[in-house]
Order: structure tokens, then sequence, then C-alpha cells
């Protein structure tokens, strides 16, 4: 039922969700000017405003849009990897003229942090890093009229949440298949955690590789962890005291796959005359271990410099019609990984 004017006081937020049946967060979008929100909604919310009688909710202003500075958060330890993103993304900012508030360090992961985003002074948008938070704290913030862009997202997010990621299911197709290529068939898989979407995909990847050579999938050959040296060194042990031991192991990423070259010189196995192993993201680590590492390369400042991009775009409110940015990946392969002479 539509109530009546409510002239002794702004109109809120909530009096025109009320007012024209729509939810609460079609309403914010509408009022805050973002995309994907039908001209028709918009036509009906002002009208709704006008039939209401009061002042209409009070918006972010456009001048703290156009200056403010951006909240970068990444809950994570600043090497190598992570590193290379923030400072990237840092150094993009800053040809833009924009300051940067810079949330990090492993303690920042148990801090609520995006509800209060919003209500910052000063902060007129945010890019996060593999955010450890649920999804709905992402779909609130976006509810809220927030401007926000993740980077590599660690669980699905809405198609209308800008995000960019690399491209893991094909990095990881690629480098499995290399594998195949070179004759191996049983394959350890040192996973991520299974909660990841990264993990999931480059697990499919990994699969989709083994199938084109008529290989079902062995859930004994994979481990999933923390992707850490330590995991990859334990999961590596694990994997090759089976009796029908793998002759390749593919990791998570170059950390773990350092921890799997680790366990493999303790059990007296040569890379790559017994072992192949293999990592993923080509940090520094993957040219210091030797041998040095097959991996896939990720474009890790340049998924930073893209989501500069996309964040400034919802800042001016230009069109996005592809939110959700994939970048390309790259198999490196060196030393760690040769013909597999095992036998048949």
């Amino acid at each position: 039922m539509k109530q009546g004017p409510v002239t002794n006081r702004r109109v809120t937020v909530r009096d025109l969700a009320t007012h024209t049946g729509m939810s609460i967060a079609t309403v914010s979008r509408a009022l805050n000017d973002q995309a994907h929100v039908a001209p028709e909604t918009r036509d009906l919310i002002q009208r709704a405003l006008s039939e209401l009688g009061g002042p209409g909710p009070r918006r972010r202003s456009a001048p703290a849009r156009a200056t403010g500075a951006i909240y970068l958060r990444c809950p994570y330890l600043l090497t190598d990897y992570f590193g290379l993103i923030v400072s990237s993304i840092a150094e993009t900012l800053d040809l833009h003229g924009r300051p940067v508030v810079l949330n990090a360090g492993e303690s920042a992961q148990h801090a609520s942090v995006l509800p209060t985003l919003p209500t910052r002074a000063g902060i007129a948008g945010a890019i996060i890093v593999l955010p450890p938070e649920p999804g709905t704290e992402l779909v609130a913030l976006q509810s809220a009229g927030f401007p926000f862009v993740i980077v590599d997202p660690r669980e699905e997010v809405p198609r209308d949440i800008a995000a960019v990621s690399a491209s893991h299911f094909a990095g990881a197709r690629s480098l499995t298949g290399h594998l195949v290529e070179l004759g191996h068939r049983r394959i350890g898989l040192i996973a991520g955690p299974d909660n990841w979407q990264a993990s999931n995909a480059r697990r499919a990847g990994h699969n989709s590789a083994l199938a084109d050579a008529g290989v079902l999938p062995d859930s004994a050959l994979a481990l999933p962890g923390e992707p850490t040296v330590h995991f990859g060194h334990f999961a590596a042990r694990q994997l090759l005291a089976l009796p029908d031991r793998p002759t390749a192991l593919v990791c998570f990423n170059d950390k773990a796959a350092s921890g799997a070259l680790a366990a493999a010189a303790e059990l007296g196995l040569r890379v790559p005359d017994d072992l192949s192993v293999a990592g993923f993201d080509d940090i520094d680590l993957a040219q210091a271990t030797s041998p040095r590492l097959t991996t896939v390369r990720q474009p890790l400042q340049e998924m930073g410099r893209i989501a500069v991009s996309l964040l400034i775009r919802l800042l001016e409110r230009h069109r996005l019609d592809a939110l959700h940015v994939e970048l390309a990946t790259e198999l490196i392969v060196r030393g760690s990984t040769g013909p597999c002479y095992a036998p048949s």
C-alpha cells in the first residue's frame, strides 16, 4: 500500500522503495546514477519523489567522487604476488592524481571494513584484492551505490560487480597439456583451497587437458590446501609416497611448487629426470629454484592497471559493457619439466 506525502521530513530510500514496490537496492542504484537501471525505473522513482513531496535522500556529492581518495584493501602480506598487484594499482592511481588509503596485512582480514566504506569521509571508491569477505557483503556494498572493483575474486561475484582476474582455466589447461605432450599421464595436483574460484577454475582446466588425452581424473592424486611453501612440501610428500606415485606434479602456485621441489630432493628424486614439477604465477621465485620452474605467467601488474581503469570509469559514470575482465595467461617452459621416463 502506497504511503502519503512525508513533507515534514526528508524522503528516504526506504520511503521510495515502499511507495514504488521496488527493492531498496534498485532505488539506491537509480538515485546514485549507476548503470543497469532502466530509464522507466528512474522515471518512476522521480515521480514517487514528487508524490511524496519531501526533499530527496542525501546523495554522495560529486566533488567527493571527483577528488576523493581510493581505498585499497589487500588483507595479505605484500610480498611478491600481492606486492606486484598493489604497487601497480598505487602507481596507476598516482598517474590519475588519486591518493590511496592502504589497508593491508594479514591482521586486516579480521577487520569489518566493507560496510563502513560508503560513509567514510573523503573516500571516493575502492579496489579490493582477493576479498575474504562473503559475497553478500560485496553485494550490499554495491547496492549502497559505492563504486569499487575486485581484483582476483575469491568466490564468484554477480555480473554487475566490476572484477578483474586472469584466465585460470586456460592457464591450467595449457600447463597440464604441456605435461601430457611430454608423455605424463599420472599427474598429481597440489591444488589451492576448495572454496576459491581460482582453485576450481584451475582444477577444471587441469581435468580438461587430461580428458583430451583420454585420462580420467583420479581424486587420490589431488590434494587441496593453502598455497604456501609448507603445504606444497607436505602435499608432495603425500603424493610421492603413493605406491604408484605420479610422474609429474602441478602446483597451485610457484610457492607450493618450490615446496614440492624440496620434497623431491629429500626423497632422492631428480627433477625433471624422475619427476616433473610445475607452478603458477611466474613470480621471481620461479627463476630462483633449481631447476628453474616451468609455470604459468599471470599479468599481475596489468591486472592492477585494468582495475584502476575500470574504477575511474565507474567514478566518472561512463558506460561499462564488460564488467568482468579476464586477462590472458602465458605458459613459461623452463627446466623443471621434462619427458616422462616412467615405465608404462
